[in-house]
């Protein structure tokens, strides 16, 4: 099989190391990729939401199967516009259609979504500026904090956690009348808080059967101990210690099987990713939002879990065979450390020389904002790499990812020293 990966982070890294393993692959190209895609594949400098550009290179080079990596293209309809293609029609596409992509795309529609379908997930309300007097005395009605979403698209920026009732009601007013978020701010959901531990639970659909995927848990704040501003993502760990076969039972019963009759109901032809972001609230699962694809970089320590032959689930999924598909796991613990950009999440430098990459022996180092200048690596995004290690516990797993990300060398390079080490405390007081 020929395959197209689009996009260009850790994630998509991931996907490319993993299905270059695969005996059904014949060639594999990745656009536009990065330097750490260019050893998997072939990269392809075209933008994800190119359709155009994208339709002439799987014509061009005889293209099978697509995957798409990033929501954008998703959620702008890229699925549709193979499906409505004559040249791109019968070439599978693996990420939801337009409205499948809405679980995503916007909030709003997600958290009616879930009531619907009484999928578990905490009250809410959603407001527009027409309504914004009701939005405060909504916020009035809860307790802090205050949990404040953009309903569309906002570059992973448009969640504000506000302690304060009067900071809560000055965000809602820039976000509606200010368009602090642009037109994804143009309507707001107000929700509910929920206290818990946050993790995520992937699911692969075929529209009628699934496969779970592994669980990780992803630490977002760029500072040790959970402080400072929130980013994409600083690292993560899977398995889950806390998510043990009783905790996801109650997510497959009381939050997957409802999510995909929802979505059949609805007449929701769904082949792709589900990211189920969820909050363990003393053992129960509630829903805090869906995904139309995989997370980063949940991504790179997900995959390197699955034993199965990855293209071979991905060809079930566009066939709706996936039922038919072997699937394993490995029983073990992944681990990934994110190295990122002096500066990030906020203003950061690119181009900085990476040193050290072929001292790593022991570990995986996806690349997330690398490309390559002159045949040397070089820094080109906030999060530059994700070094990710496999080990009986996490304890095991993580010194392995950072002792390489101390071998991996460039200027104003930074990571945090404490992945996984809350798993790790919690694990010895029980």
């Amino acid at each position: 099989m020929n395959v197209l990966i689009l996009g260009s982070g850790g994630r998509e890294h991931a996907f490319a190391w993993k299905i270059a393993q695969s005996k059904q692959l014949q060639n594999l190209y990745i656009a536009p990729g990065n330097a750490g895609t260019a050893h998997c594949g072939i990269n392809v400098n075209i933008s994800v939401t190119d359709f155009e550009a994208i339709k002439n290179l799987v014509w061009e080079r005889d293209i099978d199967l697509v995957l798409v990596g990033p929501e954008d293209p998703l959620v702008k309809g890229i699925h549709d516009f193979f499906l409505q293609d004559d040249v791109l029609k019968d070439i599978p596409v693996i990420g939801p259609k337009k409205d499948g992509a809405q679980l995503e795309g916007s909030k709003d529609f997600s958290k009616q979504f879930m009531q619907k379908y009484k999928v578990p997930t905490a009250k809410y309300a959603t407001f527009s500026k027409k309504n914004i007097e009701e939005g405060y005395t909504f916020l009035e009605s809860l307790n802090a904090p205050y949990v404040l979403k953009a309903d569309g698209l906002a570059a992973g920026k448009g969640v504000l956690i506000l302690d304060k009732l009067q900071e809560a009601k000055k965000e809602l007013k820039s976000m509606l009348l200010d368009a602090k978020f642009g037109a994804a701010g143009s309507k707001v959901v107000i929700e509910e808080f929920l206290h818990g531990i946050e993790l995520s639970v992937f699911v692969l659909t075929d529209g009628r059967s699934y496969k779970i995927l592994p669980a990780a848990k992803d630490y977002k704040r760029i500072g040790e101990g959970d402080t400072g501003l929130n980013t994409g993502g600083m690292g993560a760990v899977s398995p889950v210690p806390f998510a043990d076969e009783v905790f996801i039972k109650k997510v497959e019963e009381r939050v997957i099987i409802p999510t995909i009759k929802g979505l059949n109901a609805e007449g929701i032809d769904y082949r792709g990713f589900i990211f189920i972001g969820l909050m363990n609230c003393d053992g129960d699962p509630q829903v805090i939002e869906y995904n139309c694809r995989m997370g980063d970089p949940e991504t790179e320590v997900v995959i390197p879990r699955i034993e199965s032959d990855f293209l071979d689930l991905l060809e079930g999924v566009a066939k709706q065979t996936l039922h038919e598909k072997a699937y394993t796991t490995l029983n073990q613990t992944a681990t990934t450390v994110v190295m990122v950009s002096g500066g990030y999440p906020g203003d950061y430098a690119k181009g900085k020389t990476v040193k050290g990459l072929e001292q790593v022996k022991d570990s995986l180092v996806f690349h997330s904002g690398t490309s390559l200048q002159k045949e040397e690596v070089v820094t080109n995004g906030g999060r530059v790499f994700a070094v990710t290690s496999l080990g009986k516990t996490i304890e095991e797993a993580v010194n392995k990812s950072f002792l390489a990300a101390e071998m991996i060398s460039y200027e104003g390079s930074y990571y945090r020293k404490d992945i996984g080490k809350d798993l790790i405390n919690s694990k010895e007081k029980t």
